[in-house]
């Protein structure tokens, strides 16, 4: 399963540094020169998740593995990044330049109806890349040079304005057609897994009685992630030898094992958070792979 990277875990990867007000700033926005956060001595970009938005205009040859796939890309690319896919970037040329922006989702919502989550560039199995000609690529620097301009000043409303320009970059993409050049990757199936386990541990641990597992078969996964139900199930299988199924019902398992020895809740309450519609549904499941009922494993 892969990780997720914080805000602060970016800021201490790239810059050794934390902002006075990370903490406080629910809303986080920054933006910056894509070759003042390279060089000789910076650290791989890890295959992981990352708690905050990106987005990123870049020059070169580089390859970035996002989800399931493989994106190679070269020119000028306009990308974007959200907080439920995994990613990382490899470089194949050494003249990258460019810029990037990260904020977290409240620097929006708070502001805009709607989630971001809904727009094509970031919903789960979009296409988040963009191919800029001469033209596009000024056009879209010269948003981000004013993005830089404006963040270093003493302006009252720059944050409103700097979400004007972020607003401005989304609409732009909007008008383009999303360009990509797919290509499978030997670790392809590793990624899809990847992705698979984050949606299913991201639904744990229930907590209370009305919180509830939703996502309960291989066809609910395969429509989050936008690819066919027997292409998840092969990835899976090929990466960790068991079905789609296998592991979504270990899962319930143990989560239902941990609910029945540390909490007080009835049958029928666990039976309910972990998506079943009958209590009777929820002893027939959880005998055939315990070979105990509920109420037998509570007492053991």
């Amino acid at each position: 399963m892969s990780t997720i990277e914080t805000l602060e875990d970016f800021y201490q990867r790239k810059m050794n540094w934390l902002p006075d007000t990370l903490q406080q700033d629910i809303g986080h926005f920054n933006v910056f020169r894509l070759e003042d956060c390279i060089g000789p001595h910076s650290t791989p970009v890890v295959y992981s998740r990352r708690d905050f938005y990106k987005i990123t205009l870049i020059r070169g040859r580089n390859v970035y593995h996002y989800a399931d796939k493989s994106i190679e890309i070269a020119g000028t690319t306009l990308m974007f990044f959200n907080p439920q896919v995994p990613y990382s970037w490899e470089s194949l040329s050494d003249d990258k330049t460019g810029y990037f922006c990260i904020f977290k989702e409240a620097y929006f919502t708070e502001k805009i109806r709607g989630s971001l989550n809904e727009l094509p560039m970031f919903v789960m199995g979009g296409k988040p890349t963009y191919l800029l000609d001469e033209r596009q690529d000024e056009h879209v620097s010269g948003i981000f040079k004013r993005m830089l301009g404006e963040i270093s000043s003493d302006y009252r409303f720059k944050y409103d304005l700097l979400r004007n320009y972020v607003t401005e970059l989304i609409h732009y993409a909007l008008k383009l057609e999303p360009s990509e050049t797919l290509y499978q990757h030997p670790d392809a199936n590793s990624r899809i897994t990847a992705v698979f386990t984050e949606l299913l541990e991201r639904q744990f641990p229930i907590e209370s009685p009305s919180q509830r597992f939703m996502l309960r078969s291989a066809a609910d996964y395969a429509q989050r992630l936008a690819v066919h139900v027997n292409h998840l199930n092969r990835a899976i299988r090929a990466t960790t030898g068991k079905t789609t199924t296998e592991h979504i019902s270990e899962r319930i398992v143990s989560e239902a094992g941990a609910l029945l020895k540390h909490t007080n809740w009835n049958i029928a309450e666990i039976s309910y958070s972990l998506g079943f519609e009958e209590p009777s549904h929820f002893n027939n499941f959880f005998k055939k792979h315990t070979q105990l009922t509920p109420s037998a494993f509570r007492i053991v």
